[in-house]
């Protein structure tokens, strides 16, 4: 990581929110911030998310360190997510983005950046998605004598990203170009964690080119811990016409409950086709 950088992300977050001149002593979360955050969380699972977001918001002002500010901003544009709100998502995940960024924290601001990048995709809004991953490509990339490994993940993550947008967009040659660019970035050993990333990729690709039968069969190579892969899969059945698996895998979906960008966009789904 950048060795300039003196302070934890978060503690520059909240120095900057409160105005202080020097960033907060990490410590642990109060009991009160934990509890509004648990609320928040349980509520945006239910389905409640008017509701979840007035603990997240109580839980951003009453944030008492560093570390609870974060969390707390991150965890509302999640809660935004749920409802495929990629604007609102922005004024949040965003403050977290130009902290990090401000403090020459890069490889931190690209994570953010595309995570809501993320978020804006899966809400529709894929001109702002393609400006929040190039966002994060470009601060990732500013990290101080980047490492090839390092380098090579922003670049299959670019890749992986300007597929997925392209297919969304009703190109798929230029999506297939984009998933061998980054078949072809794995290729160079650097980052073997990657490859898990590779067969959502293609599945995604081939669903919204109308290839289903090859959509299912790169899907059930992914990730199966993952709802949003689970849900594309579901999806990709009731386009096969096999309504039994489609309404099975959307139940599994429901299983998890993860707060995060990919069940945000998986869980309201699930349960509005199971009912």
């Amino acid at each position: 990581m950048d060795s300039a950088v003196r302070y934890p992300l978060a503690a520059l977050l909240f120095a900057a929110a409160a105005g202080a001149q020097t960033p907060a002593k990490p410590a642990a979360a109060s009991d009160g911030f934990s509890a509004q955050i648990h609320a928040g969380v349980q509520l945006d699972l239910q389905g409640h998310y008017a509701e979840a977001r007035r603990d997240f918001a109580k839980a951003i002002d009453a944030a008492a360190t560093a570390e609870e500010k974060e969390r707390a901003l991150r965890s509302m544009a999640v809660s935004w997510a749920f409802e495929g709100n990629c604007k609102e998502a922005a004024k949040y995940d965003g403050k977290v983005y130009e902290t990090a960024l401000a403090a020459q924290q890069f490889f931190e601001a690209g994570q953010v950046a595309d995570e809501l990048a993320r978020i804006c995709i899966d809400a529709d809004d894929l001109d702002s998605a393609n400006e929040w991953y190039r966002k994060g490509y470009d601060a990732g990339m500013r990290e101080p004598s980047i490492k090839p490994d390092r380098k090579d993940l922003w670049e299959f993550r670019w890749e992986h990203a300007q597929a997925r947008i392209s297919a969304r967009r009703g190109q798929p040659g230029e999506a297939r170009k984009h998933v061998a660019a980054a078949r072809k970035i794995l290729g160079r050993g650097t980052n073997p964690a990657q490859a898990q990333f590779l067969p959502y990729l293609a599945g995604y690709v081939a669903f919204y080119a109308g290839e289903y039968k090859i959509a299912l069969a790169e899907l059930q190579n992914a990730n199966q811990k993952d709802p949003f892969i689970l849900c594309l899969t579901a999806q990709t059945y009731e386009k096969l016409g096999d309504r039994a698996q489609a309404m099975e895998t959307y139940r599994k979906v429901l299983t998890f409950d993860a707060h995060n960008p990919a069940n945000a966009y998986a869980r309201p789904l699930a349960r509005k086709k199971v009912g």
